[in-house]
């Protein structure tokens, strides 16, 4: 692996979250890595791309600070292109919400269930559902069997419609997100709303998918970089489809002809015949 990309959060108190922005900063620079961090009193979020052996020592450098000694970092192999440059910024929250400050996951959250516990459960034929706490692209590409997709826009949607998507009350559920930082304040807020069986996938379906490619996630995983998806299993079949044909696809494109742009599926023959027509389509 010539490039590597990293994944990972913490719910933690940051003191300092300024002097933590300086030191990623100056950290991140010395390695040559590229990508977004954010920083907050409640913790750190970040997503980071570099030569592998660089990323290594990023790695053993955020894990020997007292305060990410424990943090899991998630892998796959990157191509040098995922990111532009270089982010490290300081915000309310490593991931926004719109929920209320009683939303906590340092002190309250969903049980953490294990990726081998979940893939179990499938095979068990085990009474669960999994709603799946990302925004409606991320969900056409690749999702969990049994998932409810709530249609959020942005997970800053999560207060307006989880409670209309039809989430059972007796039946335990499963909160799953990328990387699990969202699944972190969602199975808190569905805790708060009074649901009892509350857990979310530890780590999100990048770690799920590590360890079981094969397995009950369907399709490609949407990430946020220049790749767009991460494909674990090779020959695994395309659940998305074409925004205009609904031919199979993982292609993504920007739609300029909505405000705000939108991000749609689209495959190579729809994509040249909407650019020719003068539909406003960017790969």
């Amino acid at each position: 692996m010539k490039y590597k990309i990293i994944l990972y959060y913490k719910y933690v108190e940051v003191e300092n979250p300024k002097q933590l922005l300086k030191d990623q900063r100056s950290l991140c620079e010395s390695l040559g890595l590229k990508g977004r961090i954010i920083i907050a009193g409640e913790g750190i979020n970040g997503t980071l791309e570099g030569k592998a052996g660089k990323v290594d020592e990023y790695v053993k450098a955020l894990k020997a600070d007292a305060l990410f000694f424990d943090i899991d970092v998630k892998e796959s192999e990157g191509n040098g292109m995922a990111f532009p440059k270089l982010s490290v910024k300081v915000r309310d929250e490593i991931v926004g919400s719109n929920l209320s400050d009683d939303i906590n996951p340092a002190i309250d959250t969903g049980v953490h269930l294990e990726s081998d516990l979940l893939h179990k459960w499938y095979e068990n034929g085990e009474d669960f559902v999994v709603v799946d706490m990302r925004n409606d692209y991320e969900y056409v590409s690749g999702h969990f069997e049994k998932s409810i997709n709530p249609q959020f826009s942005n997970f800053r949607d999560l207060p307006e419609k989880i409670e209309k998507a039809g989430v059972p009350r007796d039946k335990k559920v499963v909160t799953v997100c990328t990387g699990g930082v969202r699944c972190e304040k969602a199975s808190a807020y569905l805790k708060k709303l009074g649901y009892k069986n509350v857990y979310q996938l530890k780590n999100g379906m990048h770690k799920y998918l590590e360890k079981y490619p094969d397995g009950y996630f369907k399709g490609a995983l949407y990430v946020f970089d220049n790749r767009h998806t991460v494909r674990f299993h090779k020959d695994g079949e395309v659940v998305g489809k074409c925004e205009f044909c609904a031919c199979p696809t993982e292609k993504y494109v920007d739609d300029d002809t909505s405000v705000p742009s939108r991000h749609i599926l689209c495959c190579e023959k729809c994509f040249e015949e909407k650019v020719a027509s003068g539909v406003t389509l960017r790969a």
